[in-house]
């Protein structure tokens, strides 16, 4: 088949986009790199099945002709991290909401499925756990940036919703709990790229809020694999699923064992949620999937424990092609 991925060129969507190549398939990929880099798909532009298109989901000319060349899409392209959606909020709620509508309006035009990438951070401040997808969203006040990438995407998860049950549109929606690997960036609030720079560079690693806050963290070959076997399984079609992880760490936890890791002597330092953020920032004490669903239809489990995964993201960091890293890559004629 023919894929686009919009933000092919990030983090996760470039693994997708080398996943999707080694299964013989022809990817398009569409970037505007505001948040991702041309080095993460610099090897696939080798490949005669790889195209690169650099632009944003905003212009509906150029979805509307991408759209129309290929087979399916691979929704990804969004304003993502904490720290980004903090500092333009409204930048990053145009992006997530008009972006989606008008890449689920072209997959209407031309009878496209398609699978958005959605996120954790629907469930919000919900920390009962583990959470399963019918679970109850827990937000804070609209007047809370930090809530409002949690909004865009649940905006656009009733959009892909709405599109199956009125227009017929195929659509899928995944919600993504911390997926971490080789390209991810530090630079966004994305914590395990973050502690591995600062240990690696004998930095403090800065801990926010007390540190006793829990998350589960996915590699990104399992992440790609599960959002490739979802596009090809036709019961996954008007139903949302978790991708995660099981094996939950707190973040005071997740420091000590990247200073384990890189044998660094850095120390650990908390700072306060006011002073990484902003005022009257909010956070969860706990978020852990229920991936029984998943698990269900397509016998998703996670490959990699956390310290593999932490291995990987360390051996990406110095340049050292880690086994791990090398599921998804892509043979070239």
């Amino acid at each position: 088949m023919h894929a686009l991925v919009t933000g092919g060129g990030g983090f996760i969507g470039s693994h997708l986009a080398e996943r999707l190549l080694g299964l013989g398939h022809e990817v398009t990929a569409l970037d505007d790199f505001s948040t991702g880099a041309p080095e993460n798909v610099a090897l696939l532009e080798r490949h005669p099945q790889f195209h690169l298109v650099t632009g944003t989901i905003l212009n509906e000319r150029l979805v509307d002709k991408l759209a129309e060349r290929c087979e399916v899409i691979f929704h990804l392209a969004a304003a993502v991290g904490v720290e980004l959606i903090i500092k333009k909020p409204l930048e990053s709620m145009t992006t997530n909401i008009r972006g989606s509508e008008i890449v689920l309006e072209m997959a209407h035009r031309y009878r496209r499925k398609v699978l958005i990438a959605s996120t954790s951070e629907i469930y919000g401040k919900n920390s009962n756990g583990p959470l399963c997808e019918d679970m109850d969203r827990i937000l804070g006040s609209p007047l809370k940036s930090r809530w409002s990438y949690s909004t865009s995407k649940a905006v656009d998860e009733i959009l892909a919703y709405v599109y199956w049950k009125e227009k017929g549109v195929p659509t899928i929606i995944v919600r993504l709990f911390n997926t971490v690997g080789p390209r991810q960036s530090g630079a966004y609030g994305m914590v395990i790229p973050r502690f591995v720079s600062q240990a690696l560079k004998g930095e403090p690693l800065l801990v926010h809020g007390t540190g006793t806050q829990s998350r589960c963290f996915l590699h990104v070959a399992d992440t790609v694999t599960a959002l490739a076997k979802l596009m090809e399984h036709p019961k996954a079609v008007g139903d949302v699923f978790n991708v995660g992880s099981q094996e939950e760490v707190t973040i005071e936890a997740l420091a000590r064992r990247v200073l384990a890791i890189t044998k660094s002597s850095s120390p650990i330092t908390h700072i306060p949620y006011e002073e990484a953020y902003e005022e009257g920032f909010e956070d969860m004490p706990r978020r852990v999937p229920d991936i029984s669903k998943i698990r269900g239809l397509i016998g998703f489990a996670p490959t990699m424990n956390l310290d593999e995964i932490i291995h990987s993201v360390v051996d990406s960091v110095r340049g050292v092609d880690h086994p791990t890293a090398r599921r998804s890559t892509v043979s070239h004629p």
